[in-house]
């Protein structure tokens, strides 16, 4: 899910992939991904993740205070309050005020009041302030969630209600922890791309929770900071947006979609999962997967060879993805979503410029192939 992803995620429909997010947005998304209570299903958590990742800025000392008062304006149905406190993204994702009153609505009806704030805590997250409040509701048995994330402008750039999570997600069993890579793997692009979830544990990669995605990647590119210009709200605001992406390795395309729409930046289509994609295999069991690309931007056929480097598409933001990235993956057969996840090595790249001979890329990298400016 996806790095400043500007997204509206439900708890209840969240799908590994996107993004989402993060930019603190997909971090944000993260941490309530996959919860299963019956009352997730009746309340629509909102999980607006924007800027990704906003310039260094310093913790903001007030963001307990400014999470109190709009939990307040909220619960008091002062929406006008807290909507104009809502960043450009946010607003665009929820797409009117009416739609932040219904859901206060549904929080008031399914919930009830809340009775006890059991405690609040504020940390630091990719240069924003991210509140969380633990509280009890009338109506429901569980502790719930109430969660802010401020910028320095004192702007939401993210707003969640939602069922404690019992337990914190843990990494799938896989039988290739060590396994090796048998196709010569070259990163599939020229540029310099950064790693917003990638590697081997759960906190690296939230993938990792998720058998069949156990060791992708979500790519984008960022720049000072962060994955867009002006206020993202396009998705050639994007930087990574029809980049050209490359085959990892020479093979035979056994599989291309290229008709889905790119979302808006901040909406998700879960019902395309990966969006345009192409799979290429590699021989030996080993098939590569590119998604969320561009549409109408595929340059290969399914039962075309390739090489090497060579152009199969641009970068997109297709599919169940809030901005703009490259999820790529290696696996043990063409079908997405049935095939086993492996471990992918790539060969010959730059990593926070380091050489790095064969390595697995991981959160926070910055990448590109060696000899690339």
């Amino acid at each position: 899910m996806p790095a400043r992803l500007a997204s509206i995620i439900s708890a209840r429909n969240a799908v590994p992939g996107a993004h989402g997010r993060r930019r603190a947005r997909r971090e944000f998304a993260a941490r309530i991904h996959h919860q299963r209570f019956d009352m997730v299903r009746r309340i629509a958590s909102i999980f607006l993740l924007v800027a990704l990742a906003l310039p260094a800025i310093a913790w903001a000392s007030d963001a307990r205070q400014q999470a109190a008062e709009l939990t307040a304006a909220f619960y008091a149905g002062r929406i006008d309050e807290v909507w104009g406190r809502m960043s450009a993204q946010m607003q665009s994702a929820m797409k009117s005020r009416d739609g932040l009153a219904a859901f206060r609505e549904q929080v008031e009806r399914d919930l009830g009041a809340e009775k006890e704030v059991i405690d609040e805590s504020v940390e630091p997250m990719q240069g924003m302030s991210a509140y969380r409040r633990r509280a009890r509701f009338e109506k429901v048995p569980v502790v719930v969630l109430v969660q802010w994330l401020i910028d320095a402008d004192s702007r939401v750039q993210g707003f969640a209600i939602r069922p404690e999570q019992a337990a914190p997600p843990v990494a799938a069993p896989s039988a290739f922890l060590d396994y090796r890579t048998r196709t010569n793997l070259r990163l599939p692009f020229e540029d310099e791309f950064h790693v917003f979830w990638g590697g081997r544990t759960v906190e690296q990669n939230y993938h990792a929770a998720h058998a069949h995605q156990r060791f992708a990647l979500d790519l984008l590119v960022m720049r000072d900071g962060r994955s867009h210009s002006s206020e993202g709200t396009r998705n050639e605001d994007y930087y990574c947006f029809g980049r050209p992406i490359l085959a990892p390795a020479a093979g035979k395309v056994v599989e291309v979609i290229d008709g889905v729409e790119d979302n808006v930046p901040g909406q998700m289509n879960p019902k395309q999962v990966t969006g345009n994609r192409v799979v290429i295999d590699h021989g030996q069991d080993e098939y590569s997967v590119l998604a969320h690309l561009r549409r109408g931007s595929t340059r290969v056929k399914s039962g075309d060879a390739v090489r090497g480097g060579q152009r199969i598409g641009e970068c997109g933001n297709s599919g169940n993805s809030s901005e703009a990235h490259l999820h790529y993956q290696l696996q043990n057969g063409a079908a997405f979503g049935v095939a086993a996840a492996l471990p992918a090595q790539f060969h010959d790249y730059i990593a926070d410029g380091e050489p790095v001979t064969r390595d697995e890329p991981i959160k926070g990298q910055r990448i590109r192939p060696a000899g690339a400016r």
